[in-house]
This record gives C-alpha cells, sequence and structure tokens, in this order.
C-alpha cells in the first residue's frame, strides 16, 4: 500500500502549500507552478494534498469522474443515460491525482481507439486517456519546462476549454476535462513557452532550507515516515483533519464573498503598473484574494488578502524589462509598495 506524506507534517515551504490550498478551494483560478530546486517537496506536496481533500462523487462506473449532479457537463455515456430518462447512481472516491511523464504519447494523454476490443469483439471503442482520469483533481506534471511542444499545445487547448476533444480513427468523443494543473520544473533546465506559462494561476519559487534546525527537522520527518509510516500518518492525523475541515469551511464561505469595488479598482491599478497583458492578471487576482479570505475566515475580501497573493499571481506575468535586472517577484512588492504603501502614509 502506497502512503501520502502527511500535507501538515510538510517543513517551511508556507508559500507552495498556500497556493495548493488555494487552487484546491478555487479551481478556477488557474494551475499552480512551482520552479525551484530538486528534493524540496513539490511531488510529495500535492499528493499529501489530494491525500486530505474530501472524496468527489462521481457517477457509478463512469471512467471520466462525472459529476452526477452537474448539468450539461458529462461524457457521453453519462449524457446518453440521463437524455434516456436513467438515474444516474453516484459513488464517493478520493480526488485522482495523475501524473503525465514526459514521454508520454499523445494518444495515451488524449485516448485513442481501444485495439484490444476493436480486434477481438470488432467494435469500435474509445479507450480514454490522462486527461480523462484527471478530470475534477489533479493533473501533475514534473519537469514541464520539458515538455514536448505538441503536449504543451493539447494542455493549452484543454485549459481553456475545460473539454477533451479526440478526432481520429472514425472517433469523434468529447468529454469534460477539468483539473488544477499543476507543475515544477528547474528553470536552469530550460524555460516554459508564454502560451503555457500564462495558463497556471499562480506561480512561486522554492529554494532549499538554508537554516540548520529546519533542515534536521526535513530530515527527521521523513526518516520517521519511511520508517514506519502508519505510526507518522497516525500522529498528523488531528492536524491534517484541521486542514480538510477549513477547507470546508471555506467552500461554504467562497460562495457567499463578493469582491468590493475597492479591491477590484486596486488589482486593476496593480497590474496597469506592472503592464500585464490581457485582464487575466485582475480576474486570478480576484479569484486569489477570495479564496484567501475564504480561507482567513474573513467577511469580506479586502486589500490585505489582495496584497497576500498578488506576488505569486503577477510574478509570471510580468514583461521583461532589459534595463531592470531585479526578479519579477522583487517588482511585484516594490509595485504594491510604491501603489499602497505611500497611500497609507498620506492618509
Amino acid at each position: 500500500m502506497t502512503y501520502a506524506f502527511p500535507f501538515s507534517a510538510i517543513v517551511g515551504q508556507d508559500d507552495m502549500k498556500q497556493a495548493l490550498l488555494l487552487a484546491a478551494l478555487d479551481p478556477s483560478i488557474g494551475g499552480v507552478l512551482v520552479l525551484g530546486d530538486r528534493g524540496t517537496g513539490k511531488s510529495t506536496a500535492v499528493r499529501a494534498l489530494a491525500a486530505i481533500l474530501p472524496p468527489i462523487k462521481v457517477v457509478q462506473g463512469c471512467t471520466y469522474n462525472c459529476d452526477p449532479t452537474a448539468k450539461g457537463v458529462a461524457c457521453p455515456a453519462c449524457a446518453a443515460a440521463a437524455a434516456g430518462g436513467s438515474k444516474l447512481k453516484s459513488v464517493e472516491k478520493p480526488v485522482p491525482v495523475v501524473d503525465l511523464p514526459l514521454g508520454a504519447t499523445e494518444d495515451r494523454v488524449v485516448g485513442a481507439l481501444d485495439l484490444e476490443r476493436a480486434l477481438t469483439a470488432g467494435e469500435k471503442a474509445f479507450e480514454p486517456g490522462l486527461l480523462a482520469r484527471a478530470n475534477r483533481g489533479f493533473l501533475y506534471v514534473d519537469e514541464v519546462n520539458l515538455l514536448e511542444d505538441h503536449l504543451v499545445d493539447l494542455l493549452i487547448d484543454v485549459a481553456a476549454s475545460g473539454q477533451n476533444v479526440v478526432e481520429r480513427e472514425g472517433l469523434s468523443i468529447r468529454h469534460p476535462a477539468r483539473f488544477v494543473l499543476v507543475g515544477s520544473g528547474n528553470p536552469e533546465e530550460g524555460e516554459l513557452r508564454p502560451q503555457l506559462l500564462d495558463r497556471f494561476g499562480l506561480s512561486l519559487d522554492v529554494r532549499t532550507p538554508t537554516d540548520l534546525a529546519q533542515r534536521i527537522e526535513v530530515i527527521k520527518r521523513r526518516d520517521a515516515f519511511e520508517r514506519d509510516p502508519q505510526t507518522f500518518m497516525a500522529a498528523w492525523k488531528d492536524a491534517d483533519a484541521a486542514i480538510c475541515d477549513g477547507l470546508a469551511k471555506a467552500r461554504k464561505r467562497l460562495e457567499k464573498l463578493e469582491v468590493p469595488d475597492v479591491v477590484l479598482e486596486a488589482a486593476a491599478r496593480l497590474c496597469t503598473r506592472l503592464g500585464t497583458d490581457g485582464l487575466r492578471g485582475e480576474l486570478t487576482l480576484m479569484r486569489a484574494a477570495r479564496a484567501r479570505a475564504a480561507l482567513d475566515g474573513a467577511r469580506s475580501v479586502t486589500v490585505k488578502h489582495l496584497r497576500a497573493v498578488a506576488p505569486m499571481v503577477l510574478r509570471h506575468r510580468l514583461r521583461r524589462d532589459p534595463l531592470d535586472e531585479t526578479g519579477s517577484g522583487v517588482r511585484v512588492e516594490r509595485a504594491i509598495a510604491e501603489l499602497f504603501d505611500r497611500e497609507v502614509a498620506a492618509s
């Protein structure tokens, strides 16, 4: 049996954990891009979070994890059953976490003709791919900056539409494919294509801890987990349950939270100051700030919540300035200080 390292037991990496929680709370924020050193807990954090999320309800026997309560978004089989008046039975299953290997073929990702059924039974059937399995869950791509161009194009199309369309070998299939895209990689090994980079709602850098006590604690916890995973997980069960309960309460608050005009104005002014292209920056800022407010248990979204999420929302959306050698995160922090701190001082 495979055990997931407890989410609450991960030492440090607070920004990464917060970004994953925000994306899990509101998938419309977009995916999470984590760049940095190897061995800093990137894949561990993704699997750990999925393990503590409440199970989802899916149509019994559905390969695509269709939501039995959703209207108008279903795979061909579930849509046909619902149109025929059949009542869809539901079961609970864990939130799926699907790895997309760098060497995966296009057929493996999007799906293809089921050759076994075609040869043995003479039936033309569709064999779902990784995108089908990842629907309503997480699609994790390690070393995403090394992903082949044709797979990058596929991910861009699916991320934009929320559907996977397959037209090949006499097949015409359309099925839901909505997932939280999580990518990780080392920027020294290659840059990410701008088209895919823009599809990530949140981006952050992670570094190997430099604090000696923190490094020792990481080693101790990992060793304890590998020696006796059941005992280690039991020790962190209550802490993980508290995070899960907090997410459940935050989802209820999220539905009622409205973003005031003053916060929207602050988001627009910040994006204008930084020169971000398009309006995706403002939209993501609004959603991330609302999710942060819901996690904090706030009754309304404030500029404070906006400031907390702005670096991870905007750092990968900045144009390169050859005359400014400072990092993108520093440029965002500087713009925040110029816009908001001066206003506070003036008042």
